[in-house]
């Protein structure tokens, strides 16, 4: 009992096709029940026709097979029927899917930009504004208001990866000197979980990330505070945190916006404190795991561009102290 039951943990969730929160997912679930129906009643049908012939034909086994006119006649209007029914439906489903992809693929008015850039093995998350100074960078969570729709340009920076958050919207492939576009729509406020749906490399498995659908008012709030610089430690082990930050090498790869760490290759750390995952997903962030991920990172998720630096505890401390603090 227990192994026929058990797939159903899989139906509902915060990454479950089965369980839609957006407008565009919910199209695609009712597109997939419909095609669902539609190949059971076929697919039962033939079953039926295919038992009533295995008894026919056991019953006539030792009769001569009836090739007379009307039986010929018969088989043929048989035929053609089938191969109508089977155009009919084929259509049909073709008008189904049609349809929805007109839903699933409208643009909408007054939609959120978001420019989103797969990396091995991260994601990074451009809020792109009219108005730059409204414009900044994040990384592995994507806050979104509900209710709106939300259009996402998809770019990657190195192989093939493919951006997917099932309970919001279907796939669509990042891929390297190509612009794709999808949009959503969240109805409801929560956490929904996407995943790279594309192998791209050693660590395919830990590039996740999360969608955050807040209430428009919320989202408002959120979007102003990230919009501001990195508030300056006030404290001495902080301001500690910050020289070793530069001094270490550190801001050679990362971003902190309203400091002298203007490195470009890593993700943007200007608010890392207030993220809810670090390493795209992979881990909770705490300061037990964001402390393990800088001193060796490579242990936590191997292969990735960020080398292990040779810090005394006390200058982890001191490192990871100010991470904290930008919020």
């Amino acid at each position: 009992m227990l192994c026929t039951t058990w797939p159903l943990a899989a139906c509902a969730g915060r990454q479950s096709t089965l369980d839609p929160q957006g407008l565009q997912s919910e199209q695609i679930l009712h597109t997939l029940f419909i095609f669902l129906a539609v190949a059971a009643i076929v697919w039962i049908a033939v079953v039926i026709v295919l038992a009533l012939g295995m008894l026919r034909r056991k019953r006539l086994a030792d009769q001569p097979l009836d090739l007379h006119q009307a039986f010929e006649e018969r088989t043929g209007r048989v035929i053609i029927g089938l191969g109508v029914a089977t155009t009919v439906i084929v259509l049909g489903l073709s008008f189904v899917s049609y349809a929805g992809q007109r839903i699933v693929f409208a643009k909408g008015e007054n939609a959120l930009t978001l420019k989103i850039i797969g990396h091995q093995w991260w994601w990074e998350v451009r809020y792109e504004d009219d108005s730059p100074h409204r414009s900044f960078v994040t990384a592995n969570e994507i806050r979104i208001p509900t209710g709106q729709p939300v259009k996402v340009e998809l770019e990657s920076a190195d192989v093939i990866h493919s951006f997917w958050v099932p309970s919001l919207t279907g796939k669509m492939d990042l891929i390297t000197g190509q612009k794709n576009e999808l949009q959503f729509t969240a109805k409801n406020a929560g956490v929904y979980r996407g995943q790279c749906a594309e192998f791209c490399g050693l660590q395919h498995a830990h590039m996740a990330f999360a969608v955050i659908a807040l209430p428009p008012d919320e989202f408002g709030r959120w979007r102003d505070r990230e919009n501001q610089s990195a508030n300056s430690p006030a404290d001495q082990l902080g301001k500690q945190g910050e020289a070793l930050f530069r001094a270490r090498g550190c801001a050679l790869c990362h971003n902190i916006s309203g400091t002298l760490a203007g490195g470009q290759l890593g993700p943007d750390l200007t608010h890392i404190g207030s993220r809810t995952t670090i390493t795209a997903g992979t881990l909770p962030n705490t300061p037990a795991t964001l402390g393990a991920w800088i001193a060796d990172p490579q242990h936590v998720k191997p292969g990735n561009l960020m080398p292990k630096m040779p810090l005394q505890s006390g200058e982890l401390i001191a490192i990871l102290h100010y991470l904290e603090q930008l919020k």
